[in-house]
């Protein structure tokens, strides 16, 4: 009899460490899939970082972009004046001189209603945007208009 309960100690011994190593196998599962979750939360984090920064690159390559665009625009625009002003050909001296007067004089007047402006207006805000205007005007107009070389004048 001994023998036999012997036998049964050790197969109840046997199935209480089989539990017991169940266990511990479930218990250290739960950490490594902790862990695992850990990594995963990180991993994610340093993805939606990087999605963030891919996308406010983009943003600003678009905001370059349509400041590139913007400035295009600007100067096809100045260079179709140019243009237009280069194409009158041949007219009367009056009629070619009376056109070149009218910038001169429309700035003049401009600016004179500028000074008016700035002179009786209590609101700064409309002082320094008269200002702007005039200044702006004043350099579209003139600007760039430097008489051109003689060899550019022959083709």
């Amino acid at each position: 009899m001994a023998d036999i309960m012997t036998l049964g100690f050790e197969a109840a011994a046997g199935g209480v460490f089989g539990i017991i190593g169940t266990a511990l196998g479930r218990v250290a599962g739960f950490f490594e899939r902790r862990q695992s979750h850990i990594q995963e939360q990180a991993r994610w984090g340093h993805e939606y970082k990087l999605h963030e920064l891919n996308m406010q690159a983009r943003s600003q390559e678009t905001e370059m972009e349509l400041a590139l665009v913007a400035q295009s625009g600007s100067w096809t625009g100045l260079e179709a004046s140019i243009k237009a002003d280069a194409a009158l050909g041949k007219s009367s001296l009056w009629v070619i001189n009376t056109l070149r007067l009218v910038r001169p004089v429309l700035t003049l007047l401009l600016w004179a209603i500028t000074a008016w402006i700035f002179l009786r207006t209590q609101n700064e805000g409309i002082a320094e945007a008269a200002v702007f205007a005039a200044t702006a005007a004043t350099l579209w107009w003139f600007g760039d208009r430097a008489p051109k070389s003689s060899i550019s004048q022959r083709s």
